[in-house]
């Protein structure tokens, strides 16, 4: 048979070959087109968003995009980010410090400007709805192979019982037997001596020191020191020049850390601006600061001004005096220790950290009566030695006092990381840490945020250190406590590892921000880049229809064991009711984040809900009110401030 070919049929059977040749040619990439189109198509599917939820990112205008640190939800229902240097020396040098307040619902920014760096304080909320910022960055960090001048920790002495002494910053220190220079880069307030007289009249005076970190005024290893040696002080003469000195030891070209600063404030919600408090008593970098049942709050660990893990050093914030005072006895933690508020208001440290500090001290979970310093241990956490950078979480509710401890990696660069999920009652009679089901993968840096519903949203992470060699893990999972198990959900748009985080938001819906890659590649040869995209992932249940409502919208005061009304709307009926306290999240630690079950009773048309009494339960504050059906989906959330005992309505 015979075929006969019209011009039309020629051409496009030569176009069918010319495809194949170029499919063939780029098989690959239309392959990887194709898959992208159908996985696009398939997360967009409603079945699929009311079983996995769905992830959004958010339009962030160019002039409000930073380098997110720190996060923490506000009682206005807008968000804090801070960035301050955000790990960027330029910025640092430049004194270009940054945080936005970005408001969710409207998703409107605003520049606030920022007094200090920021970057790697402390946070936690305080019960008017200030949020308490202290520590930060006095200096970067400089590698061994780049320090160009001899340097390190001078101890100033005084042994005046009768006058102090401020020696400003550019202070200079001359050895008496090297004759060798260091001038120091901060002010320093060295205390006057301290005088004791016993009951014969016998006078003792005891001297006392401060420290500060001081450089040679040239460059070159001729400037080092290798030994201890006593420093006079330029500009001082008389009976001064024989009451204040430096000592100091081998001051040289070692690899310098972050160093600390004092300095502390609280963030204005409603005014939006930042306010200055006294300072803390010591300088940090990598502080933990964790509001107690009273209240006030704990400040623990960082780097100090000479970058040093301040050594057992806690204190205390009192926000009615806005000062601070040291705890009569020291405990030493590791940098951004894991540290929650209990029930009678002991501490209980799961074991996670984040940062520095060595690798055998400071780092077994354990319950700390603050009052008295006593410790005591928690057994049975498995993968012991690679618990820095894993995610901790009191598990909702909070009544039931449940800990989990999530995914880690070991000190420092180790390249050990786990997927072990840990668990903890602390109502047990000897409560020990048994493990949970695995996460996703191995990961450090995983995120973990408690929804409404009463499970755990956790999402993202990295295999090795800060992301090394392309390990980002694009995965989320909800874990539900009542049954101990999880679930896989929607992947993640993008991958976050250090400095990354998550909060939930007032509508159910939780942010993602954040991620600093060492490396932009699989080999370890292109820098990363800071992850600026902040993103919002809808759970499935947002996914469904008749959403329970509270018609009440009034930001409400109410006292521990009180009780209050709402009027609520639904097609199903409300079956829990939970207080949830706004997050304050950065380095893989969000101690605030708790769910409390409130007792309630049905009315007419809504529910009267009834408060615990325990303030270790519910410290005082701003929180979140939510109601939930019977079908595990939650209204969005009421304000609703718990006073402190003696604080007046």
């Amino acid at each position: 048979m015979r075929y006969r070919f019209t011009r039309r049929t020629r051409r496009t059977a030569i176009g069918a070959v010319v495809v194949c040749a170029l499919a063939g040619m780029n098989g690959p990439a239309i392959w990887g087109y194709a898959s992208d189109q159908y996985y696009a198509y398939k997360i967009n599917k409603p079945e699929y968003k009311a079983k996995n939820g769905h992830w959004d990112e958010v339009s962030v205008p160019k002039e409000y995009r930073i380098n997110t640190i720190h996060a923490a939800l506000l009682h206005t229902g807008k968000v804090l980010l801070v960035a301050g240097s955000g790990n960027n020396a330029a910025n640092f040098k430049a004194k270009s410090f940054r945080s936005v307040l970005w408001d969710p619902k409207a998703n409107t920014f605003k520049n606030i400007p920022t007094p200090k760096d920021l970057f790697c304080a402390g946070h936690t909320q305080l019960p008017d709805g200030n949020l308490l910022v202290a520590g930060g960055t006095q200096r970067y960090e400089k590698l061994e192979g780049d320090v160009t001048k001899a340097g390190g920790l001078m101890i100033v002495h005084n042994e005046n019982p009768d006058k102090p002494m401020t020696f400003p910053a550019g202070t200079r220190f001359t050895g008496k037997t090297t004759r060798k220079t260091f001038e120091s880069k901060d002010p320093v307030l060295v205390p006057r001596a301290k005088k004791e007289q016993d009951k014969d009249g016998k006078v003792t005076v005891t001297g006392t020191t401060a420290r500060v970190y001081v450089e040679a005024l040239e460059k070159g290893q001729e400037y080092a020191t290798g030994t201890t040696e006593n420093y006079r002080i330029e500009g001082l003469g008389g009976t001064d020049a024989q009451n204040f000195y430096g000592i100091a030891n081998k001051l040289s070209f070692d690899k310098k850390d972050f160093q600390g600063i004092k300095d502390a404030y609280e963030f204005d919600p409603v005014a939006e601006r930042y306010i200055t408090v006294d300072p803390m008593e010591e300088a940090r970098w990598y502080p933990t600061l964790t509001t107690l049942q009273d209240g006030k709050v704990l400040s623990v660990s960082g780097l100090d001004e000479i970058g040093q893990v301040v050594p057992g050093k806690n204190e205390i914030y009192d926000p009615k005096t806005r000062k601070w005072s040291y705890l009569p006895t020291q405990r030493f933690f590791p940098t951004y220790p894991a540290l929650f508020l209990t029930e009678k208001g002991r501490i209980f440290y799961t074991g996670s950290n984040a940062g520095y500090g060595p690798a055998d001290e400071g780092r077994t979970p354990g319950l700390w009566d603050v009052q008295t310093n006593q410790f005591t241990e928690v057994p049975g956490i498995s993968d012991p030695d690679i618990l820095e950078t894993s995610m901790s979480v009191l598990l909702p509710p909070a009544q039931d006092q449940r800990y989990m401890v999530l995914g880690g990696g070991g000190v420092g660069e180790d390249r050990k990381s786990t997927a072990k999920t840990r668990i903890v009652d602390l109502h047990d009679a000897r409560p020990r840490f048994h493990d949970g089901p695995d996460l996703y993968a191995k990961v450090r840096y995983p995120s973990s945020v408690i929804l409404p519903d009463d499970t755990v949203l956790t999402t993202n992470g990295s295999g090795g250190y800060r992301g090394r060699s392309d390990s980002n893990v694009l995965k989320a999972e909800i874990y539900n406590p009542k049954s101990n198990s999880t679930r896989p959900v929607a992947d993640p748009l993008v991958g976050r590892n250090y400095h990354s985080g998550a909060l939930l938001l007032p509508d159910g819906r939780v942010m993602t921000f954040g991620s600093d890659s060492l490396f932009g590649d699989a080999d370890n040869t292109r820098p990363g880049t800071f992850q600026q995209e902040i993103d919002l992932y809808t759970p499935p249940y947002l996914f469904r229809s008749g959403r329970p409502e509270i018609k009440d919208k009034d930001n409400r005061t109410v006292g521990l064991g009180e009780d209050t009304s709402y009027r609520t709307s639904g097609d199903r009926p409300v079956t829990k009711v939970r207080l949830i306290r706004p997050g304050s999240f950065t380095h893989v630690t969000n101690v605030e984040q708790r769910s409390v079950a409130l007792d309630f009773t049905k009315t007419k048309d809504g529910v009267k809900v009834t408060l615990p009494k325990d303030p270790s339960l519910v410290p005082p504050g701003w929180y979140m009110l939510d109601v939930v059906d019977d079908q595990g989906t939650p209204s969005e959330a009421v304000w609703l401030k718990v006073p402190a005992k003696d604080e007046g309505r």
